[in-house]
């Protein structure tokens, strides 16, 4: 084992994720100002970054100018996109024709970005994809199938589907820690702390609930109920998250009690705000939108 991940899958769906049978969504970028308890996004600044019938999702920054996602071709197989902001160019970083990637993400190394790929025998595990071009490499040959995930200390925090399904901390090949089995699709760690959050499916009226399992400490804790309904969010910081429900965005500091409305996107196009992925250093924030 190399590397970390967390991974995570929402409520009953299948954690194969459906693959076959995604979505039409697009890749909308909005401009955002200021940090901390004085982030404001700007609405009107929306414009799409991604627009055609297929499935273009998952985003997730890798360094200060480019972004990653899970795109779907013609034959409907899905691959590793790169778009650099600074030259507005898309690459691929992987063009398979027997194989399908999903959430693709930069490893804390930054030598890799890894994928959820969906094999030619149906098996769902992670595969790393060198930044030079290099081919891939498969990491945890034994764990299977994934869904989602993130990182910490270069080991992978990873939802396995089974009777009962699981939240999983990879410290060695032998050494799995269990955190959670009623886990949802969105796996984050805290950053700048050793915190792997997620949303829990344990019944808490209609909202799912954000908790925190510490790598290092062990300790557990219950922050507060997201959105209803909403199965997606990221951490813009330290202390601040965002949701998204329908086409507005929220934000809420871990220790306040409400979620604050930073307004819409009104679209007669697109609705129903899923990913977002984050950049600090671009001052923008790219959301996944379904295509009306």
């Amino acid at each position: 084992m190399k590397i970390k991940i967390a991974i995570l899958y929402f409520f009953t769906l299948l954690a194969s994720q459906n693959i076959s049978a995604q979505s039409g969504t697009d890749l909308w970028i909005i401009q955002t100002t200021g940090k901390g308890n004085n982030f404001k996004l700007l609405p009107e600044t929306a414009k799409a970054l991604t627009d055609r019938p297929a499935y273009d999702n998952q985003p997730d920054f890798i360094n200060e100018y480019q972004l990653v996602f899970s795109a779907a071709d013609e034959e409907g197989n899905h691959d590793i996109i790169v778009y650099n902001f600074d030259s507005d160019k898309f690459t691929n970083l992987s063009k398979t024709s027997d194989r399908s990637e999903f959430s693709p993400r930069i490893t804390d190394c930054g030598m890799y970005i890894s994928a959820v790929v969906m094999e030619e025998d149906k098996k769902q595990r992670i595969w790393l994809y060198p930044t030079n071009f290099e081919p891939a490499e498969l990491l945890y040959d034994d764990i299977n199938p994934v869904g989602y995930y993130d990182w910490y200390d270069n080991k992978a925090a990873m939802f396995v589907l089974g009777e009962p399904n699981k939240l999983i901390y990879a410290n060695g090949r032998d050494d799995l820690i269990d955190i959670d089995s009623q886990i949802g699709r969105s796996i984050q760690r805290r950053p700048k702390t050793s915190e792997i959050t997620y949303l829990s499916t344990e019944p808490a009226g209609n909202q799912a609930i954000i908790k925190s399992y510490d790598i290092e400490s062990g300790e557990r804790e219950a922050y507060f109920e997201g959105l209803e309904g909403a199965q997606d969010f990221i951490w813009i910081g330290k202390k601040h998250l965002l949701m998204a429900s329908a086409n507005e965005i929220f934000i809420r500091k871990y220790n306040t009690p409400d979620w604050k409305s930073l307004g819409k996107i009104e679209l007669t196009t697109h609705q129903n705000i899923t990913r977002m992925a984050y950049s600090e250093d671009l001052d923008v924030l790219v959301v996944a939108m379904d295509r009306n």
